[in-house]
This record gives structure tokens, C-alpha cells and sequence, in this order.
């Protein structure tokens, strides 16, 4: 009868801890609003919570993607505009240089401000950012992956940039232009400066399409930028969904478990010191 009763003493004694786990359980998830915690919880749910979370992650890494490249066509665009600005005021010192009454004090002003802008160019061209990531690639662009099977050359290359320029059927360099304009205005020569010219009004039409060319670039990593935020807030109202706690339902369940285990509770000590009294006797 003792090991009867024993076995039934304990039998309660678990079913009483499994209710108030199950109590703090739902007050949990009242206080928290999410009720999926683990995979017993909901076996199907949690995979797709698992799933999602999987999603969120990648999207998080191409949104950080978009970020960089963000950042990176913003240098670019800020360093081409430089460039065309220079290029524009070399542009009025050429044109002023064909002034047949210029003195050689004035004329060597504007050598020296053209040698400047040659040098600034370069530097602009050749510039890093605080972590040592070139403003232009060299050569060949970096591609960034932005989305599955999605990878974007987010700038263009110093080459591509300051190469290839056609002046009267001839590829220059900007620095070649320069270099040209330079040793025009020294010659005082009106036909070599006027030749010369020709050369940094190419060249800033040139900057003037990569201008519109990084642009384009930089619109894209925006739109894609977008989609990917709408993507991770659907994502995450899924997973609020499928997470997240049925107030009623659980503050209806968690009362009933209050009032069962109080019950329990009060019945079990009768019970037990009905047992003891008679045990003792």
C-alpha cells in the first residue's frame, strides 16, 4: 500500500512541476509576445522560422553589400565632379592663355595653376579611403554580390576614367591633355594652345559620361538597396506571424493552469497529510 501510495505521490509531484513550467512558459510569452522558443513548441513552425532566419541573414549580408557599394560610388561621384570642376577651370585658363597680351609673369600663373590641377587630377584618381579602398579600381572593377546570382561593378576603373580620351582621332590620357596644355602655354604658340584646348574640352566631356555612367550605378545600388529592405521587413512580418504570442489564447490558458495547479496544490497537501497521519499511526 506505502509503495503504491509513494508512486502516486510522485507521479503528482511531476505533473504539478510540468504545469507550472507550462505556466511560466506562457507568462513568457505574454511578457515577451513570442510564444515559439523551441522546436517541441511547434515542429513545423520552427523549421520555418529556421528557414527564415537562414533568409534574413543572407539579406543582411547583400544589405551590407549595397552599403559598401554605396559608399564607394559616393566617393567615386564626389571625385569625378572634383575632376570635371578642375578640368572646367583649366579649360578658362587654356582659353585665356591665347591672350596675345598676356606678360610672362601672367603666363607663368597659369602654368603653375595648370600643373596643379594636373596634380590634384592624379591624386583624385589615385585616392583611398580611410581603409585603404581605392576610390577607382585599376584595371578591372570589383564586382559586389547585392543579391543571389547579382554582383555589380559599383565604380569604374582609373582607366576607364582618365584613358582613352579621343582628341582629333588620337587616344590621350587626362594627364597627357594636361601635360599638352602646360608645354602649349609655355610655347606661346596660339596655334598649339588652341590645339591643346580642343584636348581638355574632350577630356571634360569625357569625365562628363563617366559622371552620367556612376550615376547609373549609383541608381541601381539604390533601387536594389530598396527592394532589399521590403524584402527583410516581409521576412520579418512572417516570422512576427509564426513567433508571435496569441494573447488571448495564452493569457486564457495560463489562467486556467493557475486555478488547476492551485487546485492541485491544495487537494496534494490534504492528501499527503492524510499520508503521513496514517503512516505514522
Amino acid at each position: 500500500m506505502v509503495a503504491i501510495t509513494n508512486k502516486t505521490l510522485l507521479a503528482e509531484v511531476r505533473r504539478q512541476r510540468e504545469l507550472s513550467k507550462s505556466i511560466t512558459d506562457g507568462q513568457t510569452a505574454i511578457s515577451t509576445g513570442i510564444s515559439l522558443t523551441k522546436a517541441s513548441d511547434n515542429a513545423l513552425a520552427w523549421v520555418q522560422v529556421s528557414d527564415i532566419g537562414r533568409a534574413q541573414a543572407q539579406q543582411a549580408a547583400w544589405k551590407a553589400n549595397v552599403s559598401y557599394g554605396t559608399t564607394r560610388a559616393g566617393n567615386a561621384e564626389a571625385n569625378l565632379t572634383e575632376i570635371n570642376n578642375l578640368l572646367t577651370r583649366a579649360q578658362e585658363l587654356v582659353t585665356s592663355a591665347r591672350n596675345g597680351s598676356l606678360n610672362d609673369t601672367s603666363r607663368a600663373a597659369i602654368v603653375e595653376e595648370m600643373s596643379t590641377i594636373r596634380t590634384t587630377i592624379g591624386e583624385l584618381l589615385n585616392q583611398k579611403d580611410y581603409q585603404g579602398t581605392s576610390v577607382f579600381d585599376d584595371q578591372q572593377s570589383v564586382l559586389v554580390p547585392v543579391s543571389r546570382g547579382l554582383n555589380l561593378a559599383v565604380v569604374g576603373t582609373k582607366q576607364e576614367v582618365s584613358e582613352g580620351i579621343d582628341v582629333n582621332g588620337t587616344d590621350m590620357s587626362i594627364d597627357a591633355i594636361l601635360a599638352q596644355g602646360i608645354a602649349a602655354v609655355q610655347s606661346k604658340d596660339d596655334t598649339a594652345i588652341a590645339a591643346s584646348l580642343e584636348g581638355v574640352q574632350a577630356a571634360q566631356g569625357h569625365i562628363t559620361v563617366q559622371q552620367a555612367r556612376q550615376g547609373v550605378r549609383s541608381d541601381r545600388l539604390e533601387t536594389i538597396g530598396n527592394r532589399l529592405t521590403d524584402i527583410d521587413t516581409d521576412l520579418t512580418e512572417r516570422r512576427a506571424d509564426i513567433e508571435s504570442t496569441d494573447l488571448t489564447e495564452v493569457i486564457s490558458r495560463v489562467q486556467s493552469q493557475l486555478l488547476q495547479l492551485e487546485a492541485a496544490q491544495s487537494a496534494f497537501a490534504r492528501i499527503n497529510q492524510q499520508t503521513l497521519f496514517d503512516l505514522i499511526r
